[in-house]
């Protein structure tokens, strides 16, 4: 259900793999950047916090790429 609305809203599952590699990309931003600021106990938290993100857009994409191929096996094929 969710699935379908997210595909009805126009979410391909390209867009869940690219919010995926952004996310790895943000934590060791998040990371890099809060290290230098504050100490390193905090700086882990945030890291792991955003990289957290990242096997959920990736499942999400996988499930929007079983969708879509299924919504295309169901369309007719030739006019």
């Amino acid at each position: 259900m969710i699935v379908k609305r997210l595909h009805d809203a126009g979410v391909t599952s390209e867009h869940a793999y690219l919010a995926a590699t952004a996310s790895i990309g943000l934590s060791l931003v998040s990371w890099l950047t809060s290290s230098r600021t504050e100490n390193l106990e905090r700086a882990d938290r945030w890291g792991i916090f955003v990289g957290e993100w990242a096997p959920t857009f990736f499942a999400l994409g996988l499930a929007l790429a079983h969708y879509e191929q299924q919504d295309g096996d169901r369309k007719p094929t030739g006019a």
